[in-house]
């Protein structure tokens, strides 16, 4: 088949970028229609920049993907430059060896992506083989390169992954999962000793390897180490023009080892804009991902405000909005819900009341493991404490009690830990509060949400938790399951010397109708049937 025909029949045939498997958790493959919505995004920034230049008519503009997978970014380019370069480049079989050797490059994550990255670009997995449509490439990589990469260790971890020498100091034969990108001291050097000459991108896209797995392996999720992260601030480092990354959203307000990371992200101002799949299904059909995805465009020449924008349901839940990504210390998901915050955080302000995270215990507030079990019957105890545990109540010693003695005595109102409903809304966001009396203790099963002398102040608060108004002040900092102090940094610490509900709450912080609804629409109610 010649280029002309392979080029001329791709929009008859099936798309199998489409419609292929993941290889692995390490394969998370971008579908082509989500690869060609970040695309748009950077032609509308590019010609925002370029007094309305078209990106996909310039012949001097370079790509790379750093991490392509099934080659579905670098394919889109070219099928978008060789309809742009028609004008300049009329010879078809010239114009797409030209854009093939001289503006569209990536490196491979393993080898088996590299031969299918090259299969999508090249229409062989041999880039001077004789199926190839590129013409003048004197090796079978072309521009997709991928040489196996080892890591570098100190103490057991690699010095610039963090992998476990355990997990990932493989034998020949097996992937390293040791990135080219992020395993080098100088990546510019690095990038012209894989390309030749001083290669400089105007343009770094693509979707990173999400989470090195603890037993081997991108683990999409579960309690495995990020490292997408690290391919942003390596895109970062190598000084494009435009970078498109997709990662997942879990940055916003936690994720693990990501809060510097958030840090940096959240105080970069050329960011220009940021779009974001809470339900990462969206994105990805048949991935779950906890937190959802979002995709950026980090511009070098903008220094303003973010363009923010939410899909959910197959389209915006709300027009784009600009926003100072740093207005807080993580990021608020819904452009909706900027007002309401911002009206209870000045109302709280102007009250003198603080916020309920300082009140919030650390994990373990007893310091009493979840599988740990005390005996069934407190008989022969000199002073038994009831353990509130899993599902089940037993007894321990008082002197067994590893710390915070003091709160034995007190009442205390309790929230599991960890709560998880998938991601459809609306949300509970946790489980129901537990108020637990005088005489009682609690493994890290839940955390102790605040202490009370008096049960009624207990019973009041119990309540104030259960109000949507709380729930969804939560849900602005907890993208996961798990449940921290910090998530509660949002929600005001009023006084318990009445009883707060919903009405009382909306109508004291200036909450409209519409936004009640929206708020309504977002956390479910929570009855007694939910306890």
């Amino acid at each position: 088949m010649s280029g002309k025909a392979g080029f001329s029949v791709r929009g008859r045939n099936p798309d199998v970028l489409m419609c292929i498997a993941n290889l692995s958790n390490d394969e998370v493959f971008t579908p082509p229609e989500f690869a060609n919505r970040m695309l748009d995004t950077l032609a509308e920034a590019w010609a925002a920049d370029n007094g309305g230049a078209n990106i996909w008519a310039d012949k001097s503009v370079r790509f790379l993907d750093p991490c392509t997978k099934s080659g579905v970014f670098l394919r889109e380019i070219t099928n978008r430059l060789t309809k742009g370069l028609a004008d300049e480049l009329p010879d078809l079989d010239e114009r797409v060896n030209y854009i093939l050797t001289k503006q569209v490059f990536g490196i491979g994550i393993t080898y088996l992506t590299s031969l299918l990255a090259r299969r999508s670009l090249y229409c062989s997995k041999h880039a001077k083989g004789e199926h190839s449509i590129a013409k003048s490439f004197a090796t079978d990589a072309g521009n997709i390169w991928f040489e196996r990469t080892e890591h570098t260790w100190l103490d057991d971890r690699c010095i610039f992954c963090g992998a476990n020498r355990r997990d990932y100091d493989r034998g020949e034969g097996l992937e390293t999962h040791a990135y080219a990108l992020i395993h080098a001291h100088d990546i510019k050097t690095r990038l012209a000793e894989l390309f030749g000459g001083n290669m400089q991108f105007d343009v770094i896209i693509g979707n990173p390897p999400y989470q090195l797995g603890q037993s081997g392996g991108e683990a999409v999720g579960g309690f495995a180490m990020p490292i997408y992260q690290e391919f942003v601030r390596a895109g970062k480092s190598l000084d494009p023009r435009f970078l498109v990354m997709v990662t997942p959203s879990r940055w916003f307000a936690g994720g693990r080892g990501l809060d510097e990371y958030r840090s940096e992200m959240l105080a970069d101002k050329r960011i220009r804009a940021l779009v974001d799949f809470p339900d990462a299904a969206e994105a990805f059909p048949g991935i779950q991902i906890k937190g959802g995805v979002s995709y950026f465009l980090w511009d070098s020449s903008w220094n303003d405000a973010c363009e923010v924008t939410t899909i959910h349901g197959g389209g915006p839940t709300s027009p784009p909005m600009k926003r100072n990504l740093g207005a807080y210390d993580v990021l608020v998901r819904r452009n909706e819900a900027v007002p309401i915050l911002e009206k209870v955080l000045r109302v709280n302000k102007k009250d003198g009341y603080g916020n309920l995270a300082k009140k919030v215990s650390a994990i373990q507030p007893f310091s009493i493991r979840t599988n740990f079990r005390g005996a069934e019957k407190k008989t022969g105890m000199k002073m038994p404490v009831v353990l509130i545990g899993n599902n089940s109540e037993t007894y321990i010693e008082r002197a067994d009690v590893p710390r915070n003695d003091a709160w034995i005595d007190e009442w205390k109102v309790l929230l599991g830990a960890a709560y998880g409903a998938g991601d459809s809304f609306p949300h509970q966001i946790y489980n129901y509060p537990l108020i637990a009396g005088p005489g009682t203790a609690c493994t890290e099963t839940y955390l102790v949400i605040d202490r009370f002398k008096k049960e009624i102040q207990a019973k009041r608060f119990a309540a104030y938790l259960r109000t949507r108004f709380v729930r969804y002040l939560v849900s602005l900092r907890k993208y996961t399951q798990h449940l921290y102090n910090e998530r509660f940094q949002f929600v005001p610490d009023l006084p318990m010397d009445r009883e707060w509900n919903d009405t009382i709450l909306y109508k004291k912080y200036g909450i409209t109708k519409n936004e009640i609804e929206f708020i309504d629409s977002m956390i479910r109610p929570m009855d007694d049937g939910d306890a």
